[in-house]
């Protein structure tokens, strides 16, 4: 049995139970679903939402009705509340025509239509559905930040938080003289939600996940066990056994992999950033600016060109207007994406990816060759490499001191 079969055998049992959860037991279940079972946030909730487990009585009217709040999201009011009354209508028809029956989610067709009337007078006053859809969107925005891991026992609990980009357009790329051709030319790219991490993903951090991956699991993590077919032979070379540095509990964990990242990220119920979010990212919510902060560079910026001579602790340098830390110097950051030297010529103008979708690619890494996309400068790379702009690629299976990674995480609506 698959570790997801695993976890639909809980919920299914679980919905045999009692057709509702508190909003506690949710995040308790997405929670699980992300450590124990190696499931998304998406998946876990579309496993719930496949179950109809549902928190409470705290219903989404507009699942009751059959339709989304992006459906809604183009029409006036008249055309509005003429959806409402025909999905209604639609539906309380056929809870009339099924009689007395229990319904599978187990309330009887009464109880089914009052919920319908209810729906149909929610969303057919704008005030009252305004009301509901921010309820609905607040929910929705807690679940997400309660599926990054729990805090540290220590003073790098901040390294787990995540900042929250808004949905909506950026100029990607750039025009300028010292712009290689494949960052050319500058082009709009909208992006939905996501959140970031404000940091890169530490020493500390992934000793959890190494940790949590023994030497009988498959595949594993730990140092000495590793595949060679997921790094190069330097995996975690400065690492003693499988125990970081001693003092290096804040650094940014290098010599891994692209697979080891990916791995990371599906772990923590988070994944690797496409290429487009990190720059939207690291610009800061900036408009034609070199760097995160502006168009100068100087070594009070960010861990560059072997001013120091190794990497720092993550967060030794201001933030951007994000309030991101290291998105430039300390180390480059894998991201999601397959490298395509001509990918801004055909790349879609909405969410791109380059390598197949997200989810095809998250589903399939262990399997991929192709080289992949890495951003950001190093301690060891001139000014030039951390350009916002700058791309970059390496083979997935290599390790070396100057990549690590952060995770973001998607905003499920």
């Amino acid at each position: 049995m698959s570790k997801r079969d695993e976890f639909v055998t809980i919920i299914r049992t679980l919905r045999a139970a009692s057709p509702t959860i508190t909003d506690k037991q949710r995040i308790g279940l997405l929670q699980q679903a992300s450590q124990n079972y190696g499931l998304s946030a998406q998946d876990a909730a579309e496993i719930l939402k496949d179950f109809n487990l549902v928190v409470g009585e705290e219903i989404n009217y507009f699942d009751v009705l059959g339709f989304s709040i992006e459906d809604i999201q183009s029409l006036n009011e008249d055309a509005i509340v003429n959806l409402v009354e025909a999905a209604h209508k639609k539906r309380y028809r056929a809870s009339l025509n099924a009689g007395g029956r229990i319904r599978p989610d187990g309330k009887t067709e009464e109880q089914w239509r009052t919920i319908l009337n209810q729906a149909r007078d929610t969303l057919k006053d704008t005030q009252k559905r305004r009301t509901h859809i921010a309820t609905l969107e607040t929910e929705l925005i807690s679940t997400a930040e309660s599926l990054s891991p729990e805090p540290m026992a220590s003073n790098t609990s901040v390294h787990d938080e995540m900042a929250l980009i808004s949905a909506g357009e950026f100029q990607m790329g750039s025009n300028d003289n010292d712009t290689e051709a494949h960052e050319k030319p500058v082009h709009t790219v909208y992006i939905d939600a996501f959140y970031i991490d404000k940091y890169p993903v530490t020493n500390a951090q992934y000793k959890k996940f190494v940790d949590a991956n023994p030497p009988w699991s498959k595949p594993q993590w730990f140092k000495n066990r590793i595949s060679r077919r997921y790094h190069d032979g330097d995996y975690l070379r400065h690492w003693t056994e499988d125990d970081y540095p001693d003092g290096k509990a804040d650094y940014p964990v290098n010599w891994v992999s692209w697979y080891a990242a990916m791995a990371y990220a599906q772990w923590a119920g988070k994944r690797l950033p496409t290429e487009a979010e990190w720059e939207k990212a690291a610009r800061g919510g900036l408009t034609n600016q070199k760097y995160p902060w502006g168009n100068s560079i100087d070594a009070s910026k960010a861990n560059f060109g072997k001013n120091i001579g190794e990497t720092t602790s993550v967060g030794k340098y201001p933030a951007n207007g994000y309030g991101l830390y290291d998105m430039v110097g300390n180390l480059f950051e894998w991201c999601l994406d397959k490298w395509d030297n001509d990918f801004y010529a055909s790349a879609s103008p909405n969410n791109p990816v380059s390598g197949s979708s997200i989810v095809s690619i998250i589903d399939n890494f262990t399997n991929s060759k192709e080289s992949r996309v890495v951003r950001g400068g190093s301690w060891h790379t001139p000014a030039q490499d951390l350009r916002v702009a700058k791309r970059n690629m390496d083979t997935p299976k290599l390790t070396t001191p100057i990549i690590g990674f952060r995770c973001v995480m998607d905003v499920i609506l």
